[in-house]
C-alpha cells in the first residue's frame, strides 16, 4: 500500500512540474499566434493594395490602348489621303 502512495505521490509531482511547463509553453505559443496574425493582416492589407494597383495599372493599359488604336486609324486616314494626292498628281 505504502508504495501505491509513493507511486502515486511522485506521479502527482510529475504531472504538476509538467503542468507548470506546460503553461510558460502555451504562453510562449499564444505570443508567437499573435505575431503570426499581425503578419497575416498585414499580408492582407498588401495584396488588397496589389489589387488596386493591378486594377489601376488595367485601367490605364486599356486607355493607353484605346489612344494607340486611335492613333493608328488617324495615321491610315492620312496615308490614304496622300496616295490620292499622289494618284491626282501623277494623272496630271
Amino acid at each position: 500500500m505504502k508504495k501505491v502512495i509513493k507511486l502515486s505521490m511522485i506521479s502527482l509531482i510529475f504531472s504538476m512540474v509538467t503542468a507548470c511547463a506546460t503553461t510558460s509553453d502555451v504562453e510562449n505559443l499564444q505570443s508567437q499566434v499573435d505575431g503570426l496574425n499581425s503578419k497575416v493582416s498585414q499580408a492582407s492589407a498588401d495584396a488588397a493594395n496589389a489589387q488596386t494597383a493591378a486594377a489601376d495599372a488595367a485601367a490605364k493599359a486599356e486607355a493607353a490602348e484605346a489612344a494607340a488604336n486611335r492613333a493608328a486609324e488617324l495615321a491610315q486616314d492620312t496615308n490614304n489621303k496622300l496616295d490620292n494626292r499622289f494618284r491626282r498628281s501623277m494623272m496630271k
